[in-house]
């Protein structure tokens, strides 16, 4: 596990149970975009959060820019919403839910394209990136590691470990870790799911940016 470092950047996730369903039963699909991305709702200085749903806490994440610099900073913009896409719009996490949840091993998000898993795209203008390095280890529970559908596929999907999955060495990059909030991880793990590990309710990354 590489030591924590003053310098690298910390981010986190406010997150909501069902917001994402309720939003679309108070708010019409035009104005669910605009809620979300057309005014400066990213950054940690403005604190309105997408409105509605129940809220679940704080999840605070240390990036490991000292190991992985590359896939920390993917992360790290998406957070905040500096990417944008080839429309000139600003995209990232915020809006976005956590699509796979299995308890003891992790819980899985960051497709904010599709919401299923099926999306990718990073901050260097491709789908996908290569592997960084896998320096760091698969051992604790509250580990960032890169969801990815083989070999150099790293996009904009994520996981957080709930257990040490040492099976994933060598496959998935460590990029980072949770430093508070991990009983809110341990509130997703254990929400009701249904078929193929989708939770009932929506898991919605209400707000995020950088602290």
């Amino acid at each position: 596990m590489a030591e924590s470092m003053t310098t690298n950047p910390v981010v986190f996730f406010d997150l909501n149970l069902g917001g994402r369903n309720s939003m679309k039963s108070v708010f019409p699909a035009s104005m669910q975009w605009a809620i979300r991305h057309s005014y400066p709702l990213w950054r940690a200085t403005n604190n309105e959060p997408v409105p509605t749903g129940e809220p679940l806490g704080r999840v605070k994440m240390e990036l490991f820019t000292n190991v992985t610099p590359k896939t920390a900073e993917n992360f790290r913009q998406f957070c905040i919403g500096e990417s944008q896409n080839s429309q000139g719009k600003p995209q990232g996490y915020k809006g976005s839910k956590f699509h796979r949840v299995i308890s003891n091993f992790m819980i899985q998000g960051g497709d904010f394209l599709n919401g299923d898993g099926t999306g990718s795209t990073s901050i260097y203008g491709t789908k996908a990136f290569a592997d960084e390095n896998f320096q760091l280890k698969h051992d604790t529970a509250g580990l960032l590691s890169m969801a990815n559908s083989g070999p150099n596929t790293n996009g904009c999907q994520f996981f957080i470990t709930t257990v040490p999955t040492p099976f994933l060495n060598g496959k998935h990059v460590v990029f980072g870790k949770v430093i508070d909030g991990m009983d809110v991880v341990r509130k997703i793990e254990n929400t009701r799911v249904k078929q193929e590990s989708k939770p009932v309710s929506d898991v919605v990354i209400a707000q995020c940016g950088e602290m």
